[in-house]
């Protein structure tokens, strides 16, 4: 009874303009802490903490995949992380223009790979979607952000490979890290890379879920399936770098806001 009197007189005191905006502001507040809304940045996203948790998997010659690599971002992050391994990256970067400034960025080191094209569930070329050259928000899909006052109207060709592919011709047999943040597009990655999924080589899959996700159709419960039924353990990683499992999908997971997630093959 008392707890019933109790929740009663917190509704009340909430249900009005202000209330509502403290409850808003406090939902925003305690979901970051949660990771929901903090993947924009790989600085302050928690991603630094992947690589720790690569290096207790394996202590050297890491095969490491940035599939949607923009200007380099999280292959400065994997370079300082791992300077003191062996390791070789692949990066994929589609956009012609955001191409010349990885390339500017990039260490000049033969281990890491600039690839410029994409990667997506089938070969061929399609078109590229963004506001302005150098984007972090270009998809393949044609994206509605009228609402937030963005122009979505540059647009190029470009090539698309799978990932399969790329593997077989350059006789890749195992994947430590696939990190993949390509708007959206993520689980066309998988289907285009399932062979070396359901073969268990790739061990670890770090992705992106949040608006774009809105515009393309795809739920987190896609990408939970998806993970479970190719025997991956799901987190949610969080500005700390703290990993927190998902034991069992539910509604509440679909937040989209830019959130990271890692995914850590389980044979057991």
């Amino acid at each position: 009874m008392v707890l019933k009197n109790y929740l009663f007189w917190v509704n009340y005191i909430f249900a009005n303009k202000f209330g509502q905006k403290i409850l808003h502001l406090l939902l925003k507040i305690t979901t970051y802490l949660m990771g929901v809304g903090s993947g924009t940045g790989v600085q302050d996203s928690g991603e630094k903490d992947i690589f720790n948790k690569l290096k207790k998997i394996k202590h050297d010659n890491f095969i490491i995949f940035d599939i949607g690599a923009n200007r380099g971002q999280f292959l400065e992050l994997t370079c300082k992380s791992l300077d003191d391994s062996s390791f070789t990256v692949h990066c994929f970067e589609p956009s012609v223009h955001t191409f010349r400034e990885l390339k500017k960025n990039a260490p000049k080191n033969k281990s890491i790979i600039l690839n410029n094209f994409g990667l997506g569930e089938k070969t061929g070329v399609l078109t590229l979607y963004y506001d302005d050259y150098l984007s972090g928000l270009a998809s393949l899909t044609k994206r509605d952000l009228d609402f937030i006052g963005i122009d979505y109207s540059k647009k190029e060709s470009v090539e698309i490979k799978t990932l399969d592919e790329y593997c077989e011709n350059n006789k890749i047999e195992v994947i430590d890290l696939l990190k993949v943040d390509v708007e959206g597009h993520e689980m066309d990655v998988f289907k285009g890379g399932i062979n070396m999924i359901q073969n268990q080589n790739v061990k670890m899959i770090s992705f992106e879920f949040g608006g774009c996700n809105v515009d393309t159709h795809t739920h987190f419960k896609d990408f939970f399936i998806f993970m479970n039924k190719n025997h991956y353990d799901v987190y949610r990683i969080t500005p700390t770098g703290y990993c927190y499992k998902i034991e069992k999908y539910k509604e509440i997971f679909e937040q989209f806001r830019t959130t990271n997630f890692l995914a850590i093959l389980n044979k057991s």
